[in-house]
């Protein structure tokens, strides 16, 4: 309802009497009385929302181009892998289940720099982050819907080759048990990385509402850190430092995965001389990635509760 105020008359005259220009207007506003969704409802469509859009589904073709090009490169070998197995009847795959993640570290590495500041830059630099939280969503349902899509999807590419390789090695009549075993170590491994990759991502995406400083950022974390690291522990191993080659591995997110899944997984390890941790050193290695993960989790907490003020 709107009410059309008195105006007065020119020449200074005082205005008429309210009750004989006033007007009252029916705008057509009315009380929502449909079906109230809640939380739960609004935190999975968000979730849905930030998956599609790390594919750019439901965005424009330009937005579509990146991560599909990141997918497609991250299936061609392993279906390359899958022919040459098949053609020449190998008795194993080249490439085990758990390496094949470190081998393409720099696509992932690529894929997450591109669409952890697409999750949450716009947001921060349209400062729509408040409306988020207006209601009915709270700041752990907008940072667990956006931590959760991005290590989905991350988990989508990395996981599609493992499945590639799989189905490949089922047609070329490898042992069903090995490759089964070997799939599932593989999935373990990529689940851990996805979840640890798209915690930095989000972290280091939530400090700038820009774009391009955050891709910047991300690739200079996780490509400056594996350099550095890897660097290093070819240093230690040439002077015969190998005690410390693989406590080296702490301090690079790729050579941390590398090393659980040494430990745990039956891998091989990249380290230099494949000097891979032991089972007792694999527990730090476990340790340190599920406290990044938690970590992660709790400084995108801090950052939303500031943001959502």
């Amino acid at each position: 309802m709107a009410v059309e105020q008195p105006t007065a008359h020119a020449g200074g005259q005082s205005p008429v009497h309210a009750g004989e220009q006033s007007r009252i207007h029916n705008i057509g506003y009315r009380n929502y009385d449909g079906p109230r969704l809640g939380r739960a409802y609004a935190r999975r469509s968000l979730y849905s929302q930030s998956l599609r859009g790390a594919y750019g589904l439901g965005r424009s073709v330009k937005s579509k181009v990146l991560p599909m090009l990141l997918f497609v490169v991250m299936c061609v070998p392993a279906l390359i892998m899958v022919a040459v197995a098949v053609a020449t009847k190998a008795k194993d795959l080249p490439v085990d289940y758990t390496r094949y993640a470190i081998i393409m570290q720099a696509v992932i590495g690529l894929y997450v720099a591109s669409q952890a500041p697409q999750s949450v830059s716009r947001d921060l630099r349209f400062k729509t982050v408040p409306l988020y939280f207006s209601r009915p969503i709270e700041t752990a349902d907008y940072v667990r819907a956006k931590y959760a899509a991005l290590a989905s999807a991350m988990f989508i590419l990395t996981a599609a080759p493992l499945l590639v390789l799989y189905a490949g090695a089922l047609l070329a009549k490898l042992d069903f048990t090995d490759q089964t075993k070997g799939f599932a170590q593989g999935l373990v491994s990529v689940a851990l990385l996805s979840l640890l990759f798209a915690g930095i991502g989000l972290v280091i995406s939530a400090v700038t509402p820009r774009r391009g400083f955050g891709i910047a950022a991300v690739i200079a974390v996780l490509t400056i850190s594996y350099g550095a690291v890897s660097t290093v522990q070819a240093i230690a191993d040439a002077q015969n430092s190998t005690s410390a080659v693989p406590w080296l591995g702490l301090f690079s997110p790729v050579t941390l995965i590398d090393g659980m899944q040494t430990a745990f997984l039956g891998a091989s390890s990249s380290f230099p001389g494949e000097q891979g941790p032991s089972s007792a050193q694999g527990v730090v290695f476990l340790i340190v990635v599920l406290g990044l993960i938690a970590g992660c989790y709790g400084l995108l907490m801090r950052r939303y509760r500031k943001v959502g003020l």
